[in-house]
């Protein structure tokens, strides 16, 4: 079935032109003038005390659904997954999808209420 392949390629493609075209813009989204769209920058703050990092993930040894992304709160490993139209999900905040890795540490974050992230078992 090449056919409904191609289908359904085009029409994620078109989602994503589309939300990538409506969608907000700020100092968060990642750079896609230079082509990059598949790889979040990188950032490293500190959001309402909490230190966030994301990255490009090292090795191959983990098996990470975020596209090869690692994110962290205070240096414990936020599990995220990119979702088929681009936006992004994290086990601590599952059904609200955002648009950057960043804005999934900042979703986390704020769930969290100040209680720490405990480490996701890989298995």
């Amino acid at each position: 079935m090449p056919e409904l392949s191609r289908r359904r390629a085009l029409t994620a493609a078109a989602v994503v032109a589309t939300t990538a075209g409506a969608g907000t813009w700020s100092a968060s989204t990642p750079a896609t003038a230079a082509g990059h769209h598949d790889s979040p920058e990188t950032f490293d703050e500190v959001y309402k005390g909490r230190r966030i990092q994301g990255r490009p993930a090292a090795g191959a040894g983990h098996h990470h659904h975020g596209a090869g992304y690692a994110v962290f709160v205070d240096g414990v490993e936020l599990h995220v997954m990119r979702n088929a139209d681009g936006t992004w999900i994290s086990v601590v905040s599952h059904y609200d999808p955002v648009p950057t890795p960043r804005a999934a540490a900042r979703a986390a974050v704020d769930e969290l209420r100040g209680a720490p992230l405990l480490p996701f078992p890989a298995n």
